[in-house]
């Protein structure tokens, strides 16, 4: 590494760290301050996500679609995960279900779709729908059966929360850019999934399946999951922001379905009932594609 990239590298750390450490704690007076920028440190912090480099069709030399499963029982995808308590702990600390969740339903993020083409919006008025249910129990319906009303004590609402998430569901492009000889990854969508409202505290593990709740294209997010921190446990002085995480794939992921000739169906359509068969489906596609850029330099 050369002087010159070394300086920038230390520059970049200076910047990033002063960027995203907890404003003003070490300074603060009272426990109101923190967190409190100055005039100056918001001039700093005004800043985008990395932008996406315009890539030509023609310099796609190949491409394959994926789709692709990040379980959050797993320690690495913890940051996506957790804190699932937004009571007892700091504003500038919230999981990634709480970061979208509250941009869709402020209307930050605009667009919400059905499925993971596109193809279908959906309105907050639809979402809420999936998002909580009401349920009377069976003392309401003997006061109802009674007294032709139900107290409020006795009527329900569950709503999802950060903690139900188990899953998000993530579609991308692995395409091999010959302009830059590389092969590179481009994430197009990301959909968080818990079990069905209905059913999410039935003790039936059939019914604990995690069905995405609904779909936002990545690129319109980015703005927002730039600003929203992930905690980063190797430095908490360092955050790392969502896009950043999800950008550079610091997750681990399986692939559950690819685009192809049978109408883009999932490896569990011709992998049934073993659970060990479908992961090894999902690294055998994983090891096709990086062995294609292996391939390249192969004579």
């Amino acid at each position: 590494m050369n002087y010159k990239s070394f300086l920038l590298t230390v520059l970049s750390i200076s910047f990033v760290s002063a960027s995203f450490s907890q404003a003003n704690l070490l300074n603060a007076k009272s426990p109101s301050e923190i967190g409190v920028k100055t005039a100056a440190q918001i001039e700093v912090d005004n800043d985008k996500p990395l932008e996406y480099g315009y890539v030509d069709d023609r310099d796609i030399m190949f491409s394959r679609m994926t789709w692709e499963k990040v379980v959050l029982d797993e320690r690495v995808n913890f940051p996506l995960y957790y804190p699932v308590d937004t009571n007892n702990i700091g504003a500038n600390r919230r999981s990634l279900f709480d970061v979208l969740w509250k941009s869709v339903k402020s209307g930050d993020i605009e667009n919400i779709y059905d499925d993971s083409y596109f193809t279908t919006k959906r309105t907050l008025v639809d979402i809420q729908s999936a998002m909580s249910k009401v349920d009377t129990l069976d003392i309401g319906y003997d006061q109802f059966n009674a007294d032709g009303y139900v107290d409020p004590e006795y009527i329900i609402k569950r709503d999802i929360t950060s903690y139900d998430i188990s899953a998000y569901l993530i579609k991308g492009l692995w395409y091999f850019d010959k302009r830059q000889a590389e092969l590179k990854f481009r994430l197009l969508g990301i959909a968080p999934a818990a079990p069905d409202v209905n059913f999410i505290d039935s003790e039936d593990e059939a019914n604990k399946e995690p069905i995405p709740l609904f779909w936002i294209f990545f690129p319109d997010a980015r703005d927002i999951l730039h600003e929203a921190k992930s905690f980063n446990n190797e430095n908490s002085a360092v955050p790392f922001s969502f896009d950043h995480l999800l950008n550079s794939r610091r997750f681990n992921a399986y692939v559950y379905k690819e685009e192809n000739v049978y109408g883009d169906r999932k490896v569990s359509e011709y992998i049934s009932e073993n659970a060990l068969m479908q992961l090894l489906e999902s690294d055998r596609i994983k090891e096709r594609i990086r062995d294609f850029e292996m391939d390249m330099w192969a004579y």
